[in-house]
């Protein structure tokens, strides 16, 4: 059973926007972001609760099995950095990230067929709830 997600309206249209463009519409790797956002509760950005990941959100995560516990900043494809602190809305796992609240957590599988349980220990920082509608 996957966990009641919460979208932004700015983040779902901006999402539906790059998922049905020319270059992403028969990207079938991309159909779990698009089951996500049909199951989406959608609020306003200035309705978003700051616990909540959007777009840009850096959060602070523990992965389990392990115990593990880090950072990660959810990004726009384009935003996704090499040394693995920025993670792609693109790729399984910022996908399944996106909508989550602290105290939620997820599993999903990784490119080797790992299953990874990733705990949301605290939202760091979230740009809608503070106003930070710029990107």
């Amino acid at each position: 059973m996957k966990p009641e997600i919460v979208v932004s309206s700015r983040d779902l249209e901006r999402l539906e926007g790059m998922l049905f463009s020319p270059a992403a519409r028969n990207r079938r790797d991309l159909d779990g972001l698009r089951d996500e956002l049909e199951r989406a509760e959608v609020l306003e950005p200035e309705q978003m609760p700051a616990n909540v990941i959007t777009m840009n959100s850096r959060a602070r995560f523990r992965e389990q099995p392990g115990g593990r516990e880090y950072e990660l900043t959810l990004v726009y494809p384009h935003e996704a950095g090499q040394d693995g602190s920025k993670v792609s809305v693109f790729s399984p796992a910022g996908s399944a990230l996106l909508g989550l609240a602290t105290g939620q957590s997820i599993d999903w599988k990784t490119d080797d067929g790992r299953t990874i349980h990733l705990e949301v220990l605290e939202v760091l920082s979230q740009p809608q709830a503070e106003g930070e509608l710029g990107q």
